[in-house]
């Protein structure tokens, strides 16, 4: 099996920090998005949607959501609990990894896609032509902002993400805040205790892939 990405994109980070926090070795093929190489023929064969990262199994199936390829691992090596191990400890997990995805990440998204002139004509992941909005950037940025509150109130209470364990939660927060910087969406001093988990996070091996 092999892993189609671009290593420095967010949804291939939270892979690869998954995948280093269980141990876990993958053949990684690189598909350069800034040139395009995602939206050619080659590529979109193995993913319609041009998305990356990609998992192309050993029986030519494709697995193409980030979350999804990590599940996927997950079945096959459940240790460590990276989605929790008790039936509170998966409900908080999975609570926690929507809340940054629709509330964090989907909002930096939208910043993004409808600002950035490498966007245009591309304002959502597929292939084909679609319109920026201006005024969805703005929301955006308003959003994201005001995520950080909310996550730096909830870490001023404990010491992980989803509670008193180190799971995916923490690596899309994490692979979150990257992705946010490109927008200029930055903790400040109002989010003490957010800066001080991130401190905590970045000591760890997983936090790595962003020097790659």
């Amino acid at each position: 099996m092999k892993i189609y990405e671009f290593r420095r994109a967010p949804n291939p980070r939270r892979v690869q920090m998954f995948l280093t926090e269980k141990n876990i070795d993958v053949e990684y093929v690189q598909v350069n998005v800034r040139n395009g190489e995602n939206r050619e023929s080659d590529y979109l064969n193995i993913n319609p949607k041009s998305g990356v990262p990609a998992l192309q199994l050993d029986n030519g199936n494709v697995i193409s959501e980030s979350m999804a390829i990590c599940r996927y691992f997950d079945a096959i090596q459940p240790e460590p609990y990276l989605f929790g191990e008790t039936p509170e400890e998966k409900g908080l997990v999975e609570m926690w990894n929507r809340k940054i995805e629709i509330e964090g990440m989907n909002p930096v998204g939208e910043c993004l896609r409808n600002s950035s002139e490498a966007f245009k004509d591309r304002a959502v992941p597929d292939p084909r032509v679609t319109k920026q909005i201006p005024e969805l950037a703005e929301r955006g940025s308003m959003l994201a902002n005001r995520f950080l509150g909310d996550i730096n109130e909830r870490l001023s209470k404990n010491k992980y993400v989803a509670g008193e364990n180190f799971s995916m939660a923490d690596i899309n927060l994490y692979v979150f805040l990257d992705f946010a910087s490109w927008v200029k969406v930055i903790p400040t001093e109002d989010h003490q205790s957010l800066i001080k988990w991130k401190e905590v996070i970045s000591a760890r091996k997983c936090a790595k892939v962003f020097e790659s």
